[in-house]
């Protein structure tokens, strides 16, 4: 898929779930279900087209190129995972950030480690036949660890945690698979 077509269902997906990131107990009304540290939306809810699972770091580390702790402003930080006709679970993620030009983003899962490209705010798995090894990793593992850098050069480092994470993929593709 072409980044411009990903990008915009990405930030179709961080509207709709703008309230999740700093309120994730609030009601939405596009949430259809809570699954541990993983939420689940759907859109439109009674007839969902689009499908995705979301969650919040656990805990963020921001530093300088020197590892100096470093304070910085970031919008949401997100990981996603999203069902839509054709596509079984794409992987994303959002930084609150623009990363740095032609960077990646590194994704690691216990023993294993991803590479996700970036497009401004956003990042993806290299391929679209990384996307399933991602999932599998997920499905096994109890944190993913994103480090990034940003266009400012501050290193990044955001641990989500993957309790919820299986359950909540079987109520995104039930919900979009029916």
């Amino acid at each position: 898929m072409k980044s411009w077509a990903r990008t915009g269902i990405a930030a179709t997906m961080i509207a709709l779930t703008a309230a999740f990131g700093a309120q994730a107990q609030e009601e939405s009304d596009n949430r259809v279900a809570v699954e541990t540290d993983w939420n689940v939306f759907a859109e439109p809810p009674e007839s969902p087209t689009q499908c995705w699972g979301v969650s919040v770091p656990k805990e963020t580390v921001n530093t300088d190129q020197d590892g100096n702790i470093k304070s910085v402003l970031r919008g949401d930080i997100l990981l996603f995972v999203t069902f839509r006709p054709g596509v079984d679970g794409e992987v994303s993620f959002t930084g609150g950030y623009p990363f740095a030009e032609g960077s990646f983003v590194e994704m690691t899962i216990g023993d294993q480690t991803f590479e996700l490209f970036t497009d401004g705010q956003w990042a993806w798995p290299k391929s679209k036949a990384d996307d399933p090894k991602i999932l599998a990793a997920m499905k096994a593992g109890a944190e993913a660890v994103l480090t990034a850098r940003s266009t400012r050069g501050t290193i990044t480092k955001d641990t989500f945690s993957l309790f919820g994470f299986t359950a909540a993929m079987e109520q995104a593709e039930k919900y979009c698979n029916g």
